[in-house]
């Protein structure tokens, strides 16, 4: 049973929650206003003449392989606070998914999609609490399931979307590479696998009020979560804004306790993205977060990380182009990667598409810490220099 209500909310959890609720009052009072014929009508319909819904489902598939090179040679062949290409030195298949989905758009519509994923880096950093991961050892397997969810979209004005289930999470401008996404480099950064986390897994919300706003909340486990650590849940909320065709703002929170049979501790971050598209060839883009827990940090005091990314992607042609990422993390508390320290990280990426399906990425990347933190072949020192290649197949 969800404990976590509004009567009983505190803290941090209760601006999401009021600034969720509010927003659907609004659709509330909007519905019947805007185009009521379209809302009622078109959706009956398009269901008189829509297929059988097993006819709408749908299968996709991705594959995804690199090779890294750490020229620090670290004993362990790992390469230190990377996410999904911490295997240094090898050959590796990091993940290949199958998508099932039947997906919805329009009033009335339900329909589900489930990601089934194996390989030898991914499902083992995303992997979620209480599936697929030891409870005691806290290990993940080769194998996970990324999401599964169910999908209802609501006759209420524009439509209020339900989803339920687990689903990968709405925050930082980065993604978990699938068929239907993939990012311009090839490497994560230090926001996506410190700062911000993998998957959720409750009920979505989400309403659009405009072509141009829209806004959804959660009501979720946690953070990586299946099999909730706690009896508190935690509440997720977004604000997406497109003022003109070519930028996207973004306004992120989660709020709620994530540590082990404590109800009392919150952890709460915020977190903005912005995208514009200069012209056909540019587009920049900026991730800032920042984070906090209280009781979290190594000594025992409250916690607080900071971050920052900027991103710049230049196309050449259609099938060729260029993307660099410059970055700055702030565990000042050595709470997100046990080390009190600053990392910065710089990483430019080529990138050539063969065809429609396949691509390929050159990460060149160097990491640097105001600490001594990276592994070479006789000690450690304050920076590490990898080299990467990636080849994504999808269909």
């Amino acid at each position: 049973m969800l404990r976590a209500t509004l009567t009983s909310m505190t803290g941090p959890v209760r601006p999401f929650a009021v600034l969720a609720l509010s927003s659907f009052a609004i659709a509330a009072t909007t519905q019947g206003t805007e185009d009521p014929p379209t809302a009622e009508v078109a959706p009956l319909a398009t269901n008189a003449l829509a297929k059988p819904w097993y006819e709408a489902v749908q299968v996709n598939g991705y594959l995804s392989f690199y090779a890294e090179t750490n020229f620090n040679s670290p004993k362990s062949r790992t390469s230190q606070f990377r996410v999904f290409d911490a295997p240094a030195d090898s050959f590796e298949i990091p993940v290949a998914g199958l998508v099932v989905q039947k997906p919805v758009a329009l009033p009335s519509e339900s329909g589900f999609r489930v990601d089934l994923v194996a390989g030898s880096t991914i499902p083992r950093a995303t992997a979620a609490r209480g599936l697929f991961r030891d409870p005691v050892t806290g290990e993940a397997e080769d194998f996970d399931v990324q999401q599964a969810f169910v999908s209802w979209i609501a006759p209420v004005g524009r439509g209020l979307r339900f989803d339920v289930g687990k689903y990968v999470t709405h925050m930082g401008i980065e993604l978990i590479d699938g068929y239907d996404g993939w990012n311009d480099n090839a490497t994560r950064s230090f926001l996506f696998g410190f700062g911000l986390p993998s998957t959720h897994t409750g009920v979505r919300m989400t309403y659009p009020f405009s072509d141009q706003l829209s806004a959804h909340v959660q009501v979720v486990n946690g953070w990586d979560d299946v099999r909730d650590n706690n009896s508190s849940k935690s509440i997720c909320s977004q604000i997406a804004y497109k003022p003109c065709s070519n930028v996207s703002l973004y306004l992120n929170g989660i709020s709620g306790p994530e540590q082990l049979d404590d109800e009392g501790d919150s952890r709460n971050v915020f977190d903005f993205i912005a995208v514009w598209k200069t012209t056909e060839e540019l587009t920049l883009g900026l991730n800032a977060d920042y984070g906090t827990e209280e009781n979290a940090a190594p000594s025992g005091d409250d916690a607080i990380w900071s971050g920052a990314a900027g991103y710049v992607r230049y196309g050449f042609t259609p099938r060729v182009s260029l993307a660099l990422r410059a970055e700055q993390f702030d565990d000042r508390d050595g709470a997100r990667t046990g080390v009190d320290q600053r990392l910065r990280e710089l990483t430019l990426t080529p990138e050539f598409r063969i065809d429609d399906n396949v691509r390929i990425r050159f990460d060149l990347r160097h990491d640097w810490s105001d600490q001594s933190v990276f592994e070479t072949d006789n000690g450690t020192s304050k920076g590490q220099t990898t080299a990467l290649v990636s080849v994504i197949w999808s269909f």
